[in-house]
């Protein structure tokens, strides 16, 4: 693992900053509910909102164990195990709306103390995030941005993919085309366009047997649309039907 080098990654003091005027946005729209709504199903199968918002504080938690580690190098997983980690959902889900905002409040800021206290030049240190997936000390505020920028979403109480910020759907979608499904086995080869000219490959390398036809001798598919319903379609929060595809069917994707 990567030790006491210079950071050499732009935007963690930004995304830091973002996290927490994302959190601040998040927490208006909690504070419209009630212990009722608490209850009731998000939009992600099988968990009430309680479960989302029980999920949410305990995830800035887990990336204070990482961040621990990267400042310390003394190893501390993100969770003891998968199973402590659903319990904590499980049982954090039904407690009362009040309860939920200040869990939400004191685990954000325990995030941001401990992004503080990371030092630059520990911001390379790699770490071994949940199942396996190595990832920079430099990159866990943008993790922890996606976290409440898309988990906003989930919650069903009217913000959409349309009212995500630009810079994020930005670095979203270098992200989920880069280091999240590039090469992955369980995802088509696509290239996706926006109507600015920007372009990104990712996915599987070899032919996919449909090329559109402007795609010329590239063996990928061609999926065009807006940035923000790219991103949607990518993380599974919307259906992608503002995209195009030239008439085909747009391809399954593993979930996140």
């Amino acid at each position: 693992m990567t030790d006491n080098v210079p950071d050499s990654t732009p935007g963690f003091a930004q995304d830091t900053a973002s996290v927490r005027e994302a959190t601040d946005r998040l927490l208006v729209d909690v504070g419209k509910l009630d212990d009722e709504a608490i209850g009731e199903p998000s939009l992600l199968p099988d968990w009430t909102r309680g479960h989302l918002l029980a999920h949410v504080a305990r995830n800035a938690d887990a990336l204070v164990n990482l961040l621990t580690w990267a400042r310390t190098g003394i190893r501390t997983p993100m969770y003891a195990s998968a199973e402590a980690r659903n319990a904590d959902i499980a049982e954090g889900a039904d407690r009362p709306l009040a309860v939920h905002l200040d869990d939400l409040r004191s685990s954000a800021e325990r995030f941001d103390a401990a992004a503080a206290a990371l030092p630059p030049t520990r911001r390379q240190y790699e770490l071994e995030m949940r199942n396996g997936v190595l990832e920079r000390a430099a990159r866990l505020p943008f993790r922890r941005l996606t976290e409440v920028e898309l988990h906003r979403i989930d919650l069903g109480v009217g913000y959409g993919i349309e009212q995500l910020p630009t810079a994020f759907v930005d670095a979203a979608l270098a992200f989920l085309t880069g280091k999240k499904f590039a090469g992955h086995v369980d995802v088509p080869a696509v290239e996706l366009r926006t109507p600015d000219g920007r372009r990104w490959r990712t996915g599987r390398t070899e032919h996919t047997g449909r090329v559109t036809e402007d795609a010329g001798d590239v063996p990928y598919l061609v999926v065009s649309g807006a940035p923000a319903e790219l991103v949607g379609w990518l993380t599974g929060r919307a259906k992608g039907t503002g995209l195009d595809t030239r008439g085909g069917p747009l391809p399954a994707l593993p979930p996140l």
